[in-house]
């Protein structure tokens, strides 16, 4: 593990990384900081911690959206298996309906 700072909206953080990682992470604090200027920016008279849950909001809405409104961090193996389930479920109801048609 490497031990870095980030700043964001002018507080410096101490992270924990991976070693190798320090590029990405600087990335990502850049990201959010701008963001959180951003909103900073829009929101005036709104508190600093306002701001930051409406920015990180936004920022989870923008990573839901770009997994096709999959929650962020599911292997395709889970979604595999998750489809695997729909697809058993949805087989299960077809024969319930079909066995209650003739009722």
């Amino acid at each position: 593990m490497k031990s870095i700072k980030v700043t964001i909206l002018g507080k410096q953080y101490p992270l924990k990384i991976n070693e190798g990682d320090e590029e990405l992470m600087q990335d990502i604090a850049g990201f959010v900081d701008k963001r959180f200027y951003d909103f900073r920016k829009a929101l005036i008279n709104q508190p600093e911690s306002t701001i930051m849950v409406l920015a990180s909001l936004s920022i989870a809405e923008e990573l839901f959206m770009a997994n096709d409104g999959e929650k962020p961090g599911k292997t395709s193996d889970e979604k595999a298996v998750f489809t695997d389930i729909n697809g058993s479920l949805r087989k299960i109801l077809d024969e319930i309906e079909q066995e209650n048609s003739d009722i």
